[in-house]
């Protein structure tokens, strides 16, 4: 089944096939997508196009991507746009990337953030890597904010 998970009012996850479906793309109002993955293509629709190139592997730094993510969905959000996140099934680094989002703009905690971008999409499953590399960005955000 083809279809964009929503995650917030401007932020969306989806596996590679959903996200190349120019109609799913813009019956959403889809204007910017994050590919985080190597190989699978960008949707021909004419929208921002931002890639992550790792592959789903827990030795992968995805944490080098989670502030510029975080940005570029935040920025577009401000613009009025909404951002698609995918990867290959929809389920481990596109979902890390929202989780980090999730983190940052709207300072969740990070069961809570994964809480909610499983309600949105249930097969949703950061990798073991990965939910390491969101607790270590959850923490520099707690210091960042003086939260320690």
């Amino acid at each position: 089944m083809l279809e964009l998970c929503k995650v917030t009012s401007a932020l969306y996850i989806s596996n590679a096939r959903s996200a190349c479906s120019t109609e799913l793309l813009q019956q959403e109002a889809v204007t910017q997508c994050i590919n985080a993955t190597r190989q699978q293509p960008f949707p021909p629709a004419t929208v921002a196009r931002m890639r992550v190139d790792v592959f789903d592997d827990p030795n992968e730094d995805l944490y080098a991507h989670f502030d510029g993510c975080a940005d570029a969905i935040e920025a577009e959000e401000q613009r009025g746009g909404k951002t698609l996140v995918y990867c290959k099934n929809g389920r481990s680094r596109s979902a890390a990337i929202c989780t980090a989002y999730l983190l940052k703009y709207q300072h969740m905690t990070l069961e809570g953030a994964l809480q909610k971008v499983k309600a949105a999409r249930h097969v949703v499953e950061p990798n073991p890597g990965f939910m390491s590399q969101l607790q270590r960005y959850e923490d520099e955000l707690r210091a960042r904010r003086g939260l320690c």
